[in-house]
């Protein structure tokens, strides 16, 4: 194909609260140098690191100035010198940490795998990076077996639905909690889990109602503050608190009796480390992941589709905690 001299890209010149130092801007159409894919970008979901990383607030700093998008399904447009896997217009999904929301988005070959053909390219750019941190929060590091009780906080945010989705299909029984009525009706409607909460003025006694007294077994928390403070007070002896990550602002901390008297573990998740420590594991993981979307075993849920154009609203569909699912930018629309 003909590739353009120039594209449309989001692009980051500084560094500034409520997406300041953001805009659309028409910049060089990149080209694919030695092992690397350039991808025409069909889709790209948002994630929070994404908005962090406009504020400089994330670990990951690129140098500026950046295209952000971590996560991205398209068609490979051109391969570089000593690229075998791939040819042009194959459907392929992957990433890196930067890049997706533009119309062309250059990857390492090695990272890119064959689009799922059971999901739509926005399903496709949707699913990456939050069901891998289910499953190796869930698979690798709660070790989560069938029957065993898992309360999942943030139930309607994309890394909260993942787990949600992936904890059902590991034959766990699930407790989806929000902060949201409306919202935990469309979790329920889309993955039926087996118990609601609402955690909006305490969810402790709620909790333990459910689970016959015992408390929960997997606790998934990407929220942090105060859902932290409090899931301390309803896991099951012999527990697991996943901590991935802090939503809600405030990274709480924990008196170590907790632990010890009821005998509970909290546990760091980060699947792009662990894979990074564990490379073996982590394609495994990888493949799995695939895997389960492949074979239509899992399923993210979309809230929106919007165009390059309206990137800020899908960004504050995210902050403002609006999206059941994830959002993604439409680049091609």
């Amino acid at each position: 194909m003909s590739l353009p001299a120039r594209m449309r890209a989001l692009v980051v010149d500084a560094l500034a609260p409520d997406y300041a130092g953001a805009g659309l801007r028409e910049v060089e159409t990149p080209r694919a140098g030695p092992g690397e894919v350039l991808v025409e970008v069909r889709a790209a979901s948002v994630n929070f690191p994404d908005l962090l990383m406009t504020r400089g607030e994330y670990q990951h700093r690129p140098a500026l100035p950046f295209i952000p998008g971590m996560e991205m399904a398209g068609e490979v447009a051109e391969v570089g010198e000593g690229v075998d896997a791939w040819s042009i217009g194959d459907a392929v999904v992957g990433g890196a940490k930067t890049g997706g929301f533009s119309q062309f988005a250059l990857a390492p070959a090695a990272i890119l795998r064959p689009k799922p053909e059971r999901l739509s390219f926005a399903e496709a750019s949707a699913y990456g990076a939050a069901y891998l941190t289910a499953y190796v929060g869930l698979v690798r590091r709660a070790q989560a077996q069938p029957g065993e009780w898992v309360l999942v906080h943030g139930a309607a945010g994309g890394v909260g639905l993942a787990a949600v989705d992936l904890a059902k299909r590991l034959g766990c029984r699930v407790i989806a909690a929000s902060a949201s009525d409306e919202k935990l009706a469309q979790v329920a409607a889309a993955y039926a889990p087996d118990a609601l909460v609402n955690v909006t003025g305490g969810f402790r006694e709620t909790v333990k109602a459910i689970t016959g007294g015992a408390g929960a077994d997997i606790i998934y928390d990407p929220v942090g503050g105060d859902v932290f403070d409090e899931s301390v007070r309803c896991i099951a002896f012999d527990g697991r608190l996943l901590v991935v990550g802090f939503t809600s602002g405030r990274i709480p901390t924990v008196s170590v009796n907790m632990p010890l008297i009821k005998g509970f573990s909290v546990i760091g998740v980060r699947a792009g480390e662990y894979g990074r420590r564990f490379p073996e594991k982590g394609r495994e993981n990888a493949q799995a992941v695939w895997d389960l979307a492949d074979q239509g075993l899992i399923r993210p849920r979309v809230h929106a589709e919007l165009p390059l154009e309206r990137w800020r609203e899908a960004f504050d569909l995210l902050a403002d905690r609006k999206v059941v699912g994830k959002a993604v930018i439409r680049p091609d629309s």
